[in-house]
């Protein structure tokens, strides 16, 4: 939990807060199949339902008050992965700032598969 200093009190945001903007605002980003999940059980990718995003997603709180975010996912056969991992970088820091006011200091996306058709 990151807690926001305002002129009118404290504010604490929640992982839960940080994990939801993240999934959802990459899953957004083209090409994009979804959140992925190693198992430890069997070392497998696994693609995960929208209302399970949050395992994908690491969110880890600096000193200074700003996140860090490691994301890992699942793209489209076809796309180009450095320009879908770019704009996912873009547009996680993006919305976790407009929705949060918490300065985000780096975004890390790992592509754990590919979908084939």
């Amino acid at each position: 939990m990151i807690k926001v200093q305002t002129e009118r009190g404290e504010i604490s945001i929640s992982n839960a807060v940080f994990t939801t903007i993240t999934g959802a605002a990459a899953t957004n980003c083209f090409g994009v199949k979804g959140m992925a999940y190693r198992s430890m059980k069997d070392g497998l990718v696994h693609l995960l339902r929208p209302e399970a995003m949050s395992k994908g997603v690491k969110v880890t709180y600096n000193d200074e008050g700003s996140v860090s975010i490691e994301l890992h996912i699942v793209v489209e056969n076809g796309v180009n992965i450095a320009t879908v991992c770019r704009s996912i970088m873009k547009e996680v820091k993006y919305m976790v700032n407009q929705n949060t006011g918490v300065e985000v200091r780096d975004v890390n996306v790992c592509v754990d598969s590919i979908n084939m058709p």
